[in-house]
């Protein structure tokens, strides 16, 4: 017999091999602590039992000595019992692996591929020849989980655990193994695609999360791969741990054609900008097309009027991706939506992707930046000179304070600011600012904590630029040190024994103002080597380290010292610079390089907010494309004349006002709706309203201090983001399973995954205390010995 298992059973276990081990101890503090008082009350209980024998029963009788004995026993056992045993036994088990079965509850699954009859043949017979032209994928999983003949489904439930899962569904990630009846229906008819983006990496994250401490085997991961929004898919697998069987639904290919267009996200009124337009197509080799640009005003919201078209292009279809580049100077500020568009095909499965918009602000100002240094450096001076050329920045947009500078100079000269003790007002107009080598000394607490403001409140941008005279150690213990994107060292001074390489970092690639030349990187080769850098202590966990020294670590041992860093705190973001060499881009290329770091950073950290005392009263909406009878949440910061929140008792009624523009009228001929935002808290007003019809939607809110209006355009369709994209991401699929040491597969070879992967069923040691006078095994011994000791004294006649 089977004894473990037996006894694993008796425990609530299945699956247990082997007892590894039993170690028995005492519960009580007496029997713990002395021991001998034990063995002595046991060998007292023995000696009571054999005395009462012995002496107070007739002498002669057959079987005393036995009966002495059981009553000893008895004893014993009962005495032992009040010391509260407890066993301790070592289970060895050998459960089935978990594998997770995902399945992609996005609305690109509910597409009904126009497959030929040779792509539909082979998917017919793995499906069990269910499948139809209008079949959907959704339709063509469900049949190939269902297909009798395949059985593969359930053999892979006798090898695994099966844990099924929905994944990028309206509600996220829901599990599809809830509490059935055997006969209820199976887990994948519950399996619904309504999800309106594909966010792998999110759904991913996800299931990590919810099943800690049951680590799956495998994931089998039904989808198209389509990812258009979250978290990288590549980046959450890997943080999974666990090979990917990517299974994949949609065909490789098929007859499309999608436009792409690539807009500065701000423009300056009367200077030229570029636009992109990107032509992708599939299967449509030498075919002409058209593409059209145009540019709608705010006034032409809801009509065909003012509508400019920009340019009309011919194309010849010769290559899978085709560019097109247009020069436009917008000759009026306001929001302009551009669109580009090019006319479908017959013979086109998908033709939403056949038009495109980008939303475009031009902008009739400048921004505004302020550089704090303690005296004149050779980035302070190229910095300068950059901006002062600048278009969106210019002479009137660059400040500085220099606490070097003679007092004369700084009264006199527009360029410096007098003193660092800025009104509110004044300093919270800026949109970027650049702190440089300063001692502790030279920064108040009103001004750390101003700026703290600035940048988490306001989305205002903080350049920290560490030098070699004092450096960013200076910061610690300020208000600043939480913002920075490192721990800084008080006590570190510049290293600067060897020179150095800069060390540009993979994730660089995801920041434009770090793409510096042709391929990417070779820009940076003009810096050349740097003679020193600042230390830090580490990287705050928040932070991306952009750019690193190629060999010095910092305190951990493991993390190599950041030069280059940024991170998100608040509304803004924060940039740090470990040294302040830089203008050495310019040894080679002048300022070419130079110019493109500091203005792509400067646009980036600049234009992510309102500009200037346009940030005192904003309206926001948690979405700028919505689907029809979507909810938007229309938020409003509001700040008084010196930036300080504005309650409800300061607004007329207690609520701010203002209309919604629909796109187009209702049975009534109404355009537009009144609204009344209520104080979410001091100045944070927010308001729901419901878009109802399609098409280009503003809501205005009026500012009660100044009563201008200030308002945020959103768009409303009934095309989902889904539905863009007709064929499967190969490519995704197969870097999901290869970068994780699974494989790829589609519906017609999925069977193979039986084959491929077979895992040895993990080892588990399992531990069990229990207490042994509360078992049913105790009762029987003492139930037994007592029995045994009365049927004995029945059988000598003792009373």
């Amino acid at each position: 017999m089977n004894w473990p298992a037996i006894f694993g059973r008796l425990l609530g276990y299945e699956d247990v091999e082997q007892i590894a081990a039993v170690k028995a101890s005492f519960g009580s503090s007496w029997a713990q602590q002395s021991p001998g008082l034990l063995v002595l009350a046991v060998i007292a209980a023995v000696a009571l039992a054999v005395w009462f024998y012995l002496r107070c029963q007739p002498a002669g009788r057959r079987g005393v000595l036995i009966l002495a004995a059981l009553r000893a026993v008895v004893l014993g056992v009962l005495v032992v019992i009040l010391a509260d045993p407890v066993l301790q036994v070592t289970l060895v088990r050998f459960p089935q692996p978990v594998l997770w079965v995902a399945v992609d509850g996005s609305e690109s699954l509910s597409i009904a591929d126009d497959l030929s009859p040779e792509q539909r043949a082979p998917l017919a017979a793995a499906v069990g020849g269910s499948t139809s032209e209008r079949s959907t994928r959704a339709d063509d999983v469900r049949a190939f989980l269902s297909h009798d003949q395949s059985r593969w489904l359930n053999e892979l439930g006798q090898r695994f655990r099966i844990k099924p899962f929905a994944i990028s569904t309206q509600r996220g990630v829901e599990a599809l193994d809830t509490e059935q009846p055997t006969d209820a229906a199976p887990w994948w008819t519950r399996w619904t695609t309504d999800g309106p983006v594909t966010a792998l990496g999110d759904s991913l994250d996800e299931l990590s999360r919810r099943q800690v401490g049951d680590h799956p085997a495998a994931v089998v991961l039904f989808s198209d791969f389509d990812q258009n929004a979250g978290v990288s898919a590549m980046d959450a697998a890997k943080r999974l741990k666990a090979p990917i069987f990517a299974i994949g639904v949609g065909p490789e290919s098929a007859i499309d054609l999608s436009l792409d267009l690539l807009a500065p996200p701000t423009m300056k009124k009367a200077e030229t900008s570029t636009l992109t337009v990107t032509v992708r197509q599939q299967e449509l080799e030498q075919t002409p097309v058209t593409v059209r640009v145009w540019a709608e005003s705010p006034s032409a919201m809801g009509t065909n009027t003012e509508r400019q078209l920009i340019a009309e292009r011919s194309v010849v279809l010769s290559s899978p991706t085709q560019t097109i580049d247009l020069e436009y100077t917008p000759d009026q500020a306001g929001r302009f939506v551009f669109v580009a568009e090019i006319d479908a095909l017959p013979s086109e499965t998908i033709t939403q992707n056949n038009r495109v918009e980008r939303d475009v602000r031009v902008i009739d100002d400048f921004l505004r930046l302020l550089y704090i240094e303690y005296e004149p450096t050779w980035e302070w001076r190229f910095v300068k000179e950059v901006f002062h050329r600048d278009k969106l920045v210019g002479l009137r947009g660059f400040r500085t304070y220099l606490r070097s500078a003679d007092p004369v100079v700084r009264e006199t000269n527009e360029l410096f600011l007098s003193s660092l003790t800025l009104p509110r007002k004044e300093f919270f107009e800026a949109d970027v600012v650049f702190l440089g080598d300063l001692p502790a000394s030279a920064l108040s607490t009103r001004f750390c904590e101003m700026t703290r403001e600035f940048v988490d409140q306001f989305g205002g941008g903080l350049v920290v630029i560490g030098g070699p005279r004092f450096g960013p150690g200076e910061l610690a213990g300020t208000p600043l040190a939480d913002l920075l994107p490192v721990v800084v060292d008080p006590d570190a001074r510049p290293r600067e024994d060897r020179d150095f390489r800069l060390r540009i970092t993979p994730l660089a690639a995801q920041f434009d103002f770090m793409r510096l030349g042709k391929t990417d990187y070779d820009g940076w080769s003009a810096l050349g080597k740097l003679p020193w850098y600042q230390p830090v202590l580490r990287v705050d966990p928040r932070a991306t380290v952009l750019a690193e020294h190629p060999t010095d670590l910092c305190a951990d041992g493991k993390t190599r010292q950041p030069i280059i860093a940024i991170r998100p705190y608040g509304r803004g973001e924060v940039v740090y610079l470990g040294m302040n060499e830089l203008w050495r881009l310019r040894r080679l290329h002048g300022e070419q390089y130079y110019r493109q770091f500091w203005g792509q950073l400067i646009h980036r950290l600049g234009l992510s907010h309102a500009l200037g005392d346009q940030k005192r009263f904003v309206v926001r909406t948690d979405r700028r494309q919505y689907r029809r009878g979507d909810e938007a949440v229309v938020t409003v910061e509001a700040y008084d004349e010196d930036f300080t929140p504005l309650g409800e008792d300061r607004v007329p009624g207690r609520r701010l006002q203002g209309e919604l523009l629909h796109a187009t009228p209702d049975e009534q001929g109404r355009r537009s709706e009144p609204l009344a935002i209520g104080a979410l808290r001091p100045g944070v007003f927010e308001s729901r309203v419901t878009l109802s019809t399609e098409g280009e939607h503003r809501l205005r809110v009026t500012d009660p201090l100044t009563s201008s209006t200030s308002e945020v355009v959103v768009s409303v369709s009934d095309v989902s983001i889904e539905r863009r994209n007709p064929v499967r991401n190969v490519g995704l699929q197969q870097s999901l399973a290869s970068e994780t040491s699974g494989k790829a597969y589609d519906l017609t070879t999925a069977a193979r995954l039986l084959d491929d992967f077979q895992p040895p069923r993990p080892r588990e040691t399992t531990v069990e205390i229990f207490s042994v006078w509360d078992t049913w095994l105790t009762f029987a011994v003492l139930f037994a010995l007592l029995m045994l000791e009365w049927l004995g004294r029945k059988l000598v006649h003792l009373s």
